[in-house]
């Protein structure tokens, strides 16, 4: 095994210390010594392919030797020091910063996979490679996903689908990307990817003599015109076409770029010399030409792309590209990798990572992270629109973009002082979907009185909406302090606490620190404007609050009522040994009968039923405050619970899904629906029902609706 690697690397880095590679190797094999994977082969065998799929990229040996170890901290009994002690900090640095992703768990709320990825973020803009060498631990788990639990197949795939693979593609890392995306559609839609595959395979064979000759046509032109360069059929990958078929409502049969030519030349000037020939020959289709070589996509792609009618009347796709392109059109950033051989950072690199420098600073703008989640679906995960200034300079913006978030694009004061758009040299409205090729023009006003609140309606990236709430926070920072401290106030007695006892200064200043905040004022002013929500502030109070009070005063008795001989059920829940108690559930694991549940001594607010499988439990029972409590059978109650389903889009789901509803005669009290770029949709769903027995009944009925990949109970 060792041998393997060493001759992977030796043929693109014939200087590499190669003692270095077999030290880290030896230490990583040592430490998951007597270690096991659920295939039953040995834990190693992890590291060592992450290592491989590494050095496939062509990284450096810091990063392979960070893959052979990334899981040492993690799931041994190797420190951070032992680390820095045997390989030195830069390494160990690579390592932790994968740990701490490791730790990152796909949940079902919301809140805490956008928190992941803010993380991310952080992690990939101290150290690119970090998230590097995470893509290549993803991509072996996924290769090796089969001896996982059938919820957790899918799980991990939604994950890679909505995160990973669109990281890999914004790093340019086209290579994973594309494995990625199709080991996922397979463990997501196992009968739809079975029965493209036998498809394609049968598509492919016909279409093959086709292609041989198309390329034997282009081989033979290109020795004419003294050219050299390698041409082969490129085969489309499974997910792409899968997404052609089910979010453009085609069939097999109406698509008909299976296969790409690609060709590979010396240089630019036999790009397009190659291609002005290929246009010659075959009729070009109008608006299927794109050319990434004078406007580079963000992730670093540069090639020619067109489509022409074939000589047997079919289209096909021709990509042209020089050598150095495809290498980056493969390896994206690793193929500039900034410490390969000692270089020190360009500038060009730098520019290169620009839109991740900019995800940096829109994360402290936001205090909310399922706001900063959605925020980097449409930054980083969109496809783009390409427009220029009037000098030529080319500005790439989300698609669905206006002239404001040009204007902000180039500069705030641009943006603020903004109060026309030309495009072509025409004047447009300021709500004006910008289009590939435009030329954009700002007019702005030394009398403008500033931005709109119904700019952030009309404004598509998050750069531009985050200045635009930066304007208005300065402009009317008083008012919102005030409004505030109010909603902070007001919030605080309706629960029951005194002032005084909470609103601590050292408190406040500490949760303004914790969410980036430089003074209370400005907490209060955020909270006013809405730029963080009060229930972040108040869950903090409260766990000062518990933690000051609890171990401070212990005579502080919690609110539990005396106990009486009879017990008379409260709200179809029977506590054990009290009565005349407030009863409420609480909203994180929403309980109904059948659910073991237990009981939790709130102050001020009563008794939370919460089921024994919260999370929340955990934090809550070492206060000592659990009762026993159980269902009142003898009393009929609704009860609400909430579900989320996640799925493919499609025209009439939710239809479907409503329709099944109604049927099962369960009263929908709330449907919230979103979907991603990838065009997967996720539905919360919140139910009156009697008991969890009509809530599995219809979780199973939601399984079968056509494009359902999951359905689960909802737990914070």
């Amino acid at each position: 095994m060792l041998e393997n690697l060493i001759a992977k690397i030796e043929q693109y880095n014939p200087q590499a210390d190669l003692d270095q590679i077999i030290r880290a190797y030896n230490f990583a094999e040592s430490a998951h010594q007597g270690q096991m994977r659920r295939s039953g082969e040995r834990f190693f065998m992890h590291p060592f392919n992450v290592a491989m799929i590494l050095a496939d990229l062509n990284m450096d040996l810091g990063t392979i030797i960070a893959g052979l170890l990334h899981d040492v901290i993690e799931d041994t009994d190797v420190t951070f020091n032992n680390v820095v002690k045997v390989f030195g900090e830069e390494i160990a640095l690579l390592v932790d910063g994968v740990t701490k992703l490791k730790k990152l768990k796909y949940r079902t709320k919301q809140e805490t996979q956008a928190e992941n990825l803010r993380k991310m973020v952080v992690a990939m803009s101290q150290d690119i490679r970090v998230i590097i060498i995470k893509l290549a631990d993803r991509l072996h788990n996924i290769r090796t996903l089969d001896y996982m639990p059938d919820d957790k197949k899918k799980e991990k795939a939604m994950e890679t689908l909505e995160i990973y693979a669109p990281i890999a593609h914004r790093l340019g890392i086209s290579r994973i990307k594309w494995e990625l995306e199709d080991l996922s559609l397979r463990y997501i839609d196992p009968e739809g990817y079975y029965e493209l595959v036998e498809k394609v395979s049968k598509k492919r064979r016909e279409r093959e003599n086709n292609i041989n000759h198309i390329i034997k046509i282009l081989k033979n032109k290109i020795v004419e015109m003294d050219i050299e360069g390698e041409i082969y059929g490129r085969p489309k990958s499974f997910y792409s076409i899968y997404k052609k078929m089910v979010y453009q409502n085609k069939s097999f049969e109406q698509i008909f770029d299976l296969t790409a030519i690609r060709i590979i030349v010396d240089n630019v000037k036999d790009c397009y010399g190659v291609l002005g020939t290929a246009h010659t020959m075959w009729k070009p289709i109008p608006g299927r030409f794109k050319d990434y070589i004078a406007m580079p996509k963000p992730n670093m792609y540069q090639s020619l792309h067109t489509t022409v009618i074939g000589p047997e009347g079919e289209p096909f796709e021709i990509q042209i590209r020089t050598l150095d392109m495809h290498k980056i059109a493969e390896f994206g950033i690793a193929a500039h990798w900034k410490y390969k051989q000692g270089k020190v950072k360009s500038d060009e690199f730098d520019s290169k990572l620009s839109w991740l420098r900019q995800m940096l600073e829109l994360q402290k703008d936001f205090n909310d992270p399922t706001e900063f989640m959605e925020s980097l679906k449409i930054d980083v995960f969109t496809d783009e629109v390409f427009v220029f200034t009037p000098k030529g300079d080319v500005i790439n913006l989300p698609a669905g973009s206006t002239p404001i978030d040009f204007a902000y694009k180039i500069h705030s004061a641009v943006g603020n002082n903004c109060a026309g758009a030309k495009v072509d040299g025409r004047i447009v409205p300021l709500d004006y979907k910008l289009k590939n090729g435009n030329i954009i023009e700002i007019l702005t006003s030394a009398h403008s009185h500033g931005p709109s609140y119904d700019w952030l309606k009309i404004v598509k990236s998050s750069q531009a909406k985050s200045k635009i709430k930066q304007w208005f926070k300065k402009e009317n920072r008083d008012e919102h302090i005030n409004k505030g401290k109010e909603l902070l106030e007001k919030e605080v007695k309706r629960l029951g606490y005194k002032l005084m006892e909470i609103l601590k200064e050292e408190w406040l200043e500490r949760i303004a620190e914790k969410v980036s905040i430089s003074s209370v004022d400005d907490l209060f002013a955020a909270l006013g404007y809405g730029s963080i929500n009060l229930p972040q502030v108040i869950n903090k109070l409260k766990e000062y609050y518990e933690e000051y009070y609890g171990k401070k005063d212990k005579e502080v008795p919690a609110e539990i009522p005396k106990p009486k001989k009879d017990n008379i059920p409260q709200q179809g829940v029977i506590v054990k040994g009290i009565d005349n108690v407030k009863v409420r559930f609480s909203r994180c694991c929403n309980p109904v009968p059948q659910d073991e549940i237990v009981g939790y001594i709130t102050r001020g607010r009563g008794l939370s039923v919460h089921r024994k499988d919260c999370p929340n439990i955990n934090e809550l029972s070492p206060n000592g405050r659990l009762m026993d409590v159980e269902w009142d059978t003898t009393k009929k109650t609704s009860y609400q619970a909430e579900i989320q389903l996640k799925g493919i889009d499609r025209s009439g789901l939710l239809t479907d899904l409503t329709q099944l509803v109604s049927q099962t005669d369960l009263s929908m009290t709330s449907l919230n629906a979103r979907t991603n770029k990838e065009k997967f949709v996720v539905i919360n769903i919140t139910l009156e029902i009697k008991d969890v027995d009509q809530l599995k009944n219809l979780m199973k009925k939601i399984k079968l609706i056509k494009g359902i990949i999951d359905v689960y109970r909802v737990t914070t």
